[in-house]
């Protein structure tokens, strides 16, 4: 198997779209040679913990009205190539993920991590839920078969913060500025929604130098 390290942030379109493309990817090509593991990455580490009004948020980042609904234009289009739900008008609060992130390292102890990172997309882009808040994260686990109880009571304290934070900073060390980033077994890596047919791709030639390294 090969490793492929994924940074990524739940409301992160890009990551969404991204890993819309991937899975598209790895049903073409079902023997894939790919072990997945999802890393920390907040796009907005200093947001408030409580969160901010979506629409504040967004039109302190981009300026205004006009330039929010600028920047969403192309990630509209690029949705609906990719044949990704986003509704964004049903968002209402800009959420701080550190404790979304908690939640894909836990799911990821259970074996359930990709689950979790496709199910806090859905609740946020889909959905519209807030996904910072403790109560829907707590349904989010469950609907991906954790136990409720447990992970609101993890949940509640901060078991794996300081942790999460620190992953989310080395990242940040060795350069990564922007999320979905892509690490392929330690050594190449992408950055970006990547088509299908680049996944398609690059797993045929692992596959193919396997053949050759094995012969």
């Amino acid at each position: 198997m090969i490793k492929l390290d994924i940074l990524s942030d739940p409301v992160c379109p890009w990551c969404y779209i991204g890993k819309a493309k991937l899975d598209r990817a790895l049903e073409a090509r079902p023997d894939h040679p790919f072990e997945i593991e999802w890393h920390p990455f907040q796009l907005n580490p200093e947001m408030p913990r409580g969160g901010m009004d979506r629409r504040t948020y967004l039109e302190w980042k981009f300026g205004g009205k006009d330039g929010a609904v600028q920047a969403h234009v192309p990630i509209m289009q690029h949705a609906a190539k990719a044949g990704v739900e986003l509704n964004l008008d049903q968002i209402t609060r800009s959420p701080n993920t550190l404790d979304a992130h908690r939640l894909i390292h836990w799911a990821g102890l259970e074996g359930r991590q990709t689950a979790m990172v496709s199910a806090l997309f859905r609740a946020y882009f889909r959905d519209g839920r807030d996904i910072g808040d403790t109560e829907v994260l707590a349904d989010v686990a469950a609907c991906v078969g954790l136990d409720r109880a447990m992970i609101a009571r993890l949940l509640a304290g901060d078991g794996d913060r300081e942790e999460i934070a620190a992953r989310d900073a080395h990242a940040r060390e060795r350069g990564v500025s922007a999320v979905p980033t892509f690490v392929i077994a330690n050594t190449y890596v992408l950055s970006g929604a990547q088509p299908a047919e680049t996944w398609i791709k690059i797993i045929d030639e692992i596959v193919e130098k396997t053949k050759d390294t094995a012969s």
